[in-house]
């Protein structure tokens, strides 16, 4: 049996201490020790919203964050809204805008709606449902609770204006949160009619990965190699062609399972290559056929000479958008690792044309699209993580 653990924070201002299970979820903390049951439970996977809270000023998943994990944080819950100006204006306008039905998701979306207010005050109504496409809701469709959104923004704006005052922005949760680090938050002016027009933000990516590994093939090889794009697709695990490629211009399908959820996404992407510097740029989308989910992203590639010039090593960086149904499964971070696994199999996968190749086997025939199961590697992910934990815990 795993020793009991102590944990110190902060809970709706108020100094909070109590000894519990290292495995104890934050969500089972703030209902079952501190009698906080408007933070409600829902999936218990991150995927839902229902247990949205604030972590040191940022939404966060609580039922994925351990409590111990929590400790020195500050955290916020539905309950500790009492005096806050903007939760106040947001359930006026819920209520105005029939914005709830049965509730249960009311107080994760409330959480998730007030940072979005504060956020994004200049967002139209495509980019509140981006923003909450982490928080799912089975009874309005979603119409009621846009409105209200934008009815608050609409008001605070106007009210902004009239005092010539500005408001404030706070960041989004980073991904290490979910995994206890507490998250930063940092005040920011708000956007300026001059820097709308400069870059939307539905150009900005929801991440950035940044990812490199090495092959033991020369600079020239590997770059003679990226130039074939039929031979490049079939690397990656779960992708194939939609058609014959061509020198900058590509269209794929990548298929994979997570639990019952099966996406197919289909697209196309643009591929830009600078020989003197061993380097690329690959921009795409593609749209999931089941899901009506999508995806934007920009892939930048560069070669570097490792071992006085017999091996390479290539750096990536990888920043996407992920939109729709599926959007929630990028709130927890398994994303980024799932991503950063398939990177590892097409490396490997990568090693081992270029030593065909060498070896005089000649171009193998492309393999026919292979359903990526990402179940195996969502389990790999959470045993890590667990491991980890643990490891850092039995360390104090």
């Amino acid at each position: 049996m795993l020793p009991m653990k102590n944990v110190e924070l902060t809970v709706n201002g108020k100094a909070v201490s109590a000894v519990v299970e290292p495995r104890l979820q934050l969500a089972d903390f703030l209902r079952e020790h501190l009698m906080l049951t408007g933070t409600h439970l829902g999936c218990e996977h991150g995927v839902c919203g229902a247990c949205t809270v604030e972590i040191d000023g940022a939404p966060a998943r609580s039922c994925i964050a351990y409590a111990v994990a929590c400790g020195g944080s500050d955290v916020r819950t539905i309950e500790g809204y009492g005096e806050d100006a903007v939760m106040a204006e947001l359930r006026e306008a819920f209520s105005a805008e029939h914005a709830l039905q049965c509730g249960y998701c009311t107080p994760g979306m409330l959480v998730t709606a007030r940072d979005i207010v504060l956020r994004l005050p200049h967002a139209d109504e495509a980019r509140i449902r981006n923003a909450l496409s982490g928080n799912l809701c089975r009874c309005t469709g979603y119409v009621g609770i846009v409105r209200a959104i934008r009815r608050v923004i609409a008001k605070r704006n106007a009210s902004a204006e009239m005092k010539g005052g500005l408001q404030i922005a706070v960041q989004p949760v980073r991904a290490e949160a979910y995994a206890g680090a507490p998250a930063a938050v940092t005040p920011a002016r708000a956007e300026t009619a001059a820097s709308r027009s400069a870059a939307s933000d539905h150009a900005k990516p929801q991440a950035v990965l940044r990812q490199s590994f090495s092959v033991d093939h020369t600079r020239e090889t590997v770059w003679d190699f990226f130039g074939r794009l039929i031979e490049v697709t079939t690397c990656l695990p779960g992708a194939s062609l939609l058609g014959a490629p061509t020198d900058d211009h590509v269209e794929v399908r990548i298929r994979m399972k997570v639990g019952p959820i099966t996406p197919e996404f289909e697209g196309a992407a643009d591929v830009a290559r600078d020989a003197s510097g061993y380097s690329g740029i690959i921009r795409g989308s593609a749209r999931d056929t089941r899901s009506s989910s999508t995806t934007r992203g920009e892939i930048r590639y560069a070669l570097a000479e490792e071992k006085s010039g017999t091996a390479t090593r290539v750096d990536i960086e990888l920043a996407y958008t992920l939109t729709g149904p599926l959007a929630q499964f990028g709130r927890s971070g398994i994303v980024q690792d799932i991503a950063r696994r398939m990177t590892v199999a097409f490396a490997q996968n990568l090693e081992t044309r270029l030593n065909q190749r060498e070896s005089g086997a000649g171009t193998p025939p492309a393999p026919p699209a292979a359903e990526l199961d990402a179940g195996s590697l969502v389990l790999s992910v959470l045993w890590q993580r667990v491991r980890n934990f643990f490891r850092t815990l039995f360390r104090r």
